[in-house]
């Protein structure tokens, strides 16, 4: 007879379905072993990495930490609460290799913790470690957990705010949780804008108010003022950072301070959700481009939940309505949305988790799902194997993914690919069916995040950092040099050991380089930083120093002696940002 997993941690209590602490204390060993592994072997990655690890970084050197600066400028794309929490962790250690991933790791441990909780509340201690396990065993939410985005905390946010709901709607808990969830929305708002999505929650839960039928593990929670003093809960949470920051704009008497707080508040909220101007996808590109893979192996299981939802809809449940509601409802809000990126939908992962633990049984005892969720493996395997085979042999569809990388990852994924083939290949030959084939992914997924979080950091950490162009840079000019950049990228002013001048991050390239002509007037020890392939009449572009290659662009240096005798005028007005050195540690 076939022992699923399941039953044989069971036997060995992992599960016993009671309420003991051991249960949890595995769960968050299993968390921090996945998570945590690989923290400070790798430095800031573009896109977004670099742009945080320098404002935070910047934060703690300068004192200045209300208003997030890149190289001296003001930026005004995000609230500062995620640099907070880099600068903090930096503040506490001393070393930006390690600060800047850890916001990202503690919040997603929260989050695998607070889904275990509220599924061990309104199911059992079984129910809410296996929604623990599936969190983790879904690629996007590890892939988020190991990465320096504002998502993963965000959706810690978010699935605070869920918890808290459910326990206050669903178990009847004290208005305690109800105000907690407000307060956790405005929190998450003053994050990303979006902070305020567990709200959705309550049209279901209206909705079936409203229907005066009987609904199972709904509270019939009376109607009273108390509801309405939540918005004032989530308002007081947002004026913690909204209250001081127009303060201090308005004493700043500065045009650019109010630029900041206008595109803050409006362009980066209302402009980009109602009318994006970039990552522009289809209404369907959720459903297409992102669930099927990213959600991975719970968007396997989604066809063979459909008919225990449904049941469980007809039996009015009033747990899967509102959980299985507001993943349509979030889904719905972001799709409508021109621009998507698949991070955006990331908070709906863990309630789904949520709602596919308790029919994991049900789910694992199908055999075509079993052996579809092997294929998969053993497809991916195969494919990182091949991959690997070839651009060992140099075959023409390996070698150009390395050399488009510019990197040379051909062991790493044989070896990724030969264990992962093997997994497979023990799993479908078990003896007795010890393992059931789902159990490849349980084998699969370890060895994907501990591989990728050691040896893969190895591989790329060169290629995702400038530091080649600064080594080439030393050789050709005096350490004393004053760098200037034009047309950058956030990770050259981090990893810069040079003083740092630049023009404005979005200012257009022609202006950056009429004012870069300007700035190195009076500058003989200055150069200046620049792609190998922009064209100007301000420079003689054969005497340009190459440095080397770094984020797919050929990178040259242009000194004293590349100046040409004139340069026109900007024909808009450029600034000067100025930062000091900022090797980071």
């Amino acid at each position: 007879m076939a022992i699923s997993l399941s039953a044989m941690l069971e036997r060995q209590n992992f599960l016993s379905g009671q309420n003991h602490p051991f249960n949890v204390w595995w769960l968050l060993v299993i968390s921090c072993s996945l998570i945590l592994v690989g923290l400070g072997l790798r430095d800031p990655w573009p896109a977004d990495e670099p742009r945080f690890a320098l404002i935070a970084k910047d934060m703690v050197d300068s004192g200045q930490w209300f208003f997030p600066m890149r190289g001296g400028e003001l930026y005004p794309d995000k609230p500062p609460i995620f640099m907070w929490s880099i600068a903090v962790f930096y503040w506490l250690l001393g070393s930006l290799k390690v600060a800047f991933l850890l916001p990202s790791a503690l919040a997603s441990i929260a989050t695998v913790l607070l889904v275990y909780d509220i599924g061990r509340r309104l199911w059992s201690a079984p129910v809410g470690w296996y929604a623990g396990l599936l969190l983790l065993a879904s690629l996007q939410f590890t892939l988020q957990a190991k990465t320096a985005q504002i998502d993963a905390l965000v959706c810690c946010f978010i699935t605070i705010g869920c918890y808290s709901l459910l326990r206050f709607l669903l178990l009847g808990d004290k208005w305690f949780w109800y105000f907690v969830a407000w307060f956790f929305m405005g929190l998450g708002i003053i994050t990303k804008g979006v902070g305020f999505l567990p709200l959705l929650m309550l049209l279901p839960y209206t909705a079936l108010r409203i229907s005066k039928q009987e609904y199972t593990s709904i509270s019939a929670r009376p109607w009273s003022w108390h509801w309405l003093f939540g918005p004032l809960v989530m308002l007081g949470a947002i004026c913690l950072w909204f209250l001081p920051m127009l303060y201090w704009v308005d004493v700043q008497h500065n045009p650019l301070f109010d630029a900041y707080r206008d595109n803050i508040l409006f362009r980066q909220t209302v402009t980009r959700y109602a009318d994006s101007w970039h990552h522009v996808k289809p209404f369907w590109y959720y459903l297409t481009s992102v669930i099927p893979i990213f959600w991975l192996p719970l968007s396997l299981c989604i066809p063979w939940l459909l008919k225990p939802w449904w049941t469980a809809i007809k039996a009015k449940d009033g747990r899967i309505i509102i959980i299985l509601s507001w993943i349509v409802l979030l889904l719905l809000f972001f799709s409508i949305s021109p621009g998507k990126r698949g991070v955006y939908i990331l908070p709906a992962l863990p309630m789904l988790a949520l709602i596919c633990a308790p029919y994991l049984r049900q789910l694992i005892s199908s055999k075509a799902l079993n052996w579809l969720i092997w294929a998969v493996v053993s497809i991916l395997s195969l494919g990182l194997l091949v991959f690997g085979i070839g651009g060992q042999l140099a075959l023409a569809f390996a070698s150009k993914l390395g050399a488009k990388y510019e990197i040379a990852p051909w062991a790493f994924l044989i070896t990724l690919g030969a264990l992962g083939m093997l997994g497979c290949i023990f799993v479908a030959l078990a003896k007795k069916r010890k393992f059931q084939p789902f159990c490849s992914w349980l084998l699969f997924i370890p060895l994907l995040w501990i591989g990728y979080s050691t040896w893969g950091y190895q591989l790329l950490n060169e290629v995702k950092t400038p530091k080649n162009v600064f080594v080439s840079m030393a050789e050709l000019v005096p350490d004393d040099s004053q760098l200037a950049l034009v047309n950058f990228s956030e990770q050259f002013i981090l990893f810069s050991p040079y003083s740092v001048t630049h023009f404005g991050y979005h200012t257009p390239v022609k202006p950056q380089v009429q004012a870069a002509w300007r700035w190195q007037k009076d500058k003989p020890n200055g150069v200046i930083l620049l792609d190998a392939t922009t064209t100007t009449g301000c420079f003689n572009m054969q005497n340009a120093l190459p440095v080397g290659l770094a984020h797919r662009v050929n990178w040259v240096l242009l000194t004293y002696n590349s100046r040409r005798l004139s340069c026109p005028e900007p024909e808009i007005a450029v600034s000067e940002f100025s930062s000091s050195p900022s090797v980071t540690q």
